[in-house]
């Protein structure tokens, strides 16, 4: 028996975002504001968007790590924002209130991120690498942590392949990706995956079990191992 591994980008891909509403001290929004987010995370070290009409924007297709934003409008001080620590599939909100000045002069915040996604409302598991490291199981592999997961089933395959529900979901919604790539084959009707990574090799791992957004084209258990 012959396995191909089945490539599908985009709709598995599940990435972190910042987000949020630029203001000045007065509670008026501003728009045209550039906003930068930078971390070592990135290839390009850097990516920026500008506020649209109603003060908001939204740096989405990040990857997880840590990040530092930057505000700046031409009449204010630019703001920093320090501290800001992304992981799984979490969209960090950032509020700057921002102050008449020059350019040059700058305000930095250094705070903690923040704990609480109030923009999206997918169920996850995320373990970084310290908690991976951490985790007692005698197989350090996607299997062996799932089943640590409340209302999570494996399904065993033949030739060590396998396949995840979670919650009574469908056996064809089970998705497994590596940085948003999709690594199903094409056993069934792509439902399995016989794919492992080196455990070494992997940075984060994210189990997205419910709560998905519209971009999502299914509704089982996501799989993202981040290297």
């Amino acid at each position: 028996m012959w396995a191909a591994i089945f490539l599908l980008p985009g709709t598995s891909r599940a990435q972190v975002a910042i987000a949020g509403v630029v203001k000045d001290t007065t509670g008026a929004v501003l728009p045209g504001v550039t906003v930068e987010a930078s971390s070592p995370a990135l290839i390009e070290k850097a990516r920026s968007v500008v506020t649209d009409t109603a003060g908001q924007y939204k740096i989405v297709d990040l990857s997880p790590g840590a990040y530092e934003v930057t505000f700046t409008l031409p009449g204010f001080k630019t703001v920093h924002r320090t501290g800001i620590v992304l992981e799984g599939t979490f969209t960090a909100q950032v509020n700057p209130d921002m102050q008449v000045g020059a350019v040059e002069e700058s305000v930095t915040v250094t705070g903690q991120t923040p704990a609480v996604d109030v923009i999206n409302n997918t169920a996850s598991f995320v373990a970084n690498r310290a908690i991976l490291d951490t985790i007692p199981t005698t197989d350090r592999n996607t299997v062996s942590r799932a089943l640590l997961i409340p209302g999570t089933t494996v399904t065993p395959f033949v030739l060590g392949q396998f396949n995840l529900t979670s919650h009574g979901s469908a056996r064809e919604d089970f998705t497994i990706a590596i940085d948003g790539l999709r690594v199903n084959n094409l056993c069934g009707n792509g439902q399995y995956s016989g794919f492992y990574m080196n455990d070494a090799s992997v940075q984060e791992l994210t189990y997205s079990t419910g709560s998905e957004n519209a971009e999502i084209q299914s509704s089982g258990i996501r799989v993202n191992s981040v290297p």
